[in-house]
C-alpha cells in the first residue's frame, strides 16, 4: 500500500515558486512550501475535499481505488474498485479519474472502466447511481472528469485515455468525438437529458466553473496546450468557445506536461495543472506565476477552510497553503 506522511508536524516538500506578475504573492507566500503528505501511488488524480467529515479523497487511475487521507489517521482505501467493475483486464486506466461534490453532498465520480458518471451518497447508505453511462445509446469513452451546478446539472468530459488499448481508432469507441457534455437536472420524471456541448476539442481534459457559474473552462491536454473558456447561457447550452490561456509559449521554453485538471478561487482566478506543474492565470487570462512540480502533475483541490490546495502529481499527493480562498 502507498505510505502517507501520517500526523506528522513536518512533511517531505517538493518544487518551487515562480513569480510572474507581482500579483502572485497576494495568492501564495514566497515562502510557500509543497508538502508531499503521502506517496507511493501509480498515477493520482481526482482529489476533492469532502467538508462533511473533514477528509480527501482521491483516485489512483491506474489501481481503480479511491483513496482517503486525513491529517489525524493517515491514508487508507476509500472504495475499490472506483471505476470498473466488470471480469477480467480492461485497459491500463480503468479506475475512477475526476471527483467532485455535488449540492446533495454525493460524490461524484468518472469512471472509466464502466464508461459513465456516477453518484453516491456519503451521508447515508446506498450504494451508486448512474448519472450518465451514454450519449443517444452509444457508450461514452472514458468520462474523465466532472463540475457539479447550483441547478442540478453537470459537465463532463470524455477523451479516450480510459480506453483499452487501440484507444485512438474505432476498435473500442461508439462515439465519434471527444465531447464536452451536459447533464442536465432531473426532469418530472427523475429522468436527466444528456447533451453534448463541445465537440471540436481533440482532446478535452479537466473542467472548472467561474465562481458565478457564468463560464466553464475546459482544458486541452494534447500537444496544442491551451485552456478554454466558454460562456454558459441560463439553458445550460454554451456559447463559443475562446482560448482563454495558451500554454504552448510554454512548452517552447523547454516545459513539459499538458493541461489536465483545474479550480478556480473566489476572485476568479484559475489554479491549473500544465506544462511545469500548475499554473495560476488571472480571470483576464493574464499568467501570474507557476508551481514547479518537477513530476507531470494531474489535477487539484481546494480543501481545509478552503485556502489549502491539494495537488496530486504522478506518484505524490501535496498539498499548499495559499492566501486566498477557493470556490
Amino acid at each position: 500500500m502507498p505510505l502517507a506522511a501520517g500526523a506528522q508536524s513536518v512533511y517531505p516538500t517538493i518544487g518551487k515558486l515562480v513569480t510572474v506578475d507581482a500579483k502572485f504573492s497576494e495568492l501564495l507566500a514566497p515562502d510557500a512550501k509543497v508538502e508531499v503528505i503521502a506517496s507511493g501511488f501509480v498515477w493520482s488524480e481526482g482529489p476533492v475535499w469532502v467538508k462533511e467529515g473533514g477528509y480527501l479523497l482521491f483516485s489512483d487511475v491506474p489501481e481503480n481505488t479511491i483513496y482517503r487521507w486525513t491529517e489525524k489517521e493517515g491514508l487508507s482505501v476509500f472504495l475499490k474498485p472506483s471505476g470498473y467493475t466488470g471480469l477480467g483486464h480492461y485497459s491500463d486506466e480503468r479506475g475512477s479519474n475526476g471527483l467532485t461534490i455535488d449540492p446533495q453532498g454525493r460524490l461524484i465520480a468518472c469512471e472509466h472502466g464502466d464508461r459513465r458518471v456516477s453518484a453516491m451518497p456519503l451521508n447515508r447508505m446506498g450504494g451508486k447511481q448512474t448519472l450518465a453511462d451514454n450519449y443517444q445509446g452509444k457508450r461514452f469513452n472514458s468520462p474523465n472528469d466532472v463540475v457539479a451546478l447550483s441547478d442540478g446539472s453537470y459537465f463532463f468530459t470524455d477523451p479516450p485515455y480510459g480506453l483499452p488499448e487501440g484507444q485512438f481508432d474505432q476498435k473500442n469507441r461508439e462515439v465519434d468525438v471527444y465531447g464536452v457534455y451536459r447533464i442536465s437536472p432531473p426532469q418530472a420524471d427523475g429522468s436527466r437529458k444528456v447533451t453534448l456541448v463541445v465537440s471540436d476539442l481533440q482532446r478535452p481534459n479537466g473542467v472548472a466553473l467561474s465562481p458565478d457559474e457564468k463560464t466553464l473552462y475546459v482544458a486541452q491536454s494534447n500537444e496544442d496546450a491551451f485552456l478554454m473558456a466558454y460562456d454558459i447561457r441560463s439553458d445550460g447550452t454554451l456559447g463559443k468557445g475562446r482560448i482563454f490561456f495558451d500554454g504552448r509559449p510554454l512548452l517552447k521554453q523547454g516545459l513539459t506536461g499538458g493541461f489536465d485538471g483545474l479550480k478556480t478561487d473566489r476572485s476568479g482566478n484559475v489554479w491549473s495543472t500544465g506544462p511545469g506543474g500548475l499554473v495560476v492565470v488571472s480571470p483576464q487570462g493574464k499568467l501570474l506565476g507557476r508551481i514547479e512540480m518537477g513530476v507531470a502533475t494531474a489535477n487539484c483541490a481546494w480543501g481545509d477552510d478552503g485556502t489549502t490546495l491539494y495537488i496530486t502529481a504522478d506518484m505524490y499527493v501535496c498539498r499548499v497553503r495559499t492566501r486566498v480562498k477557493g470556490f
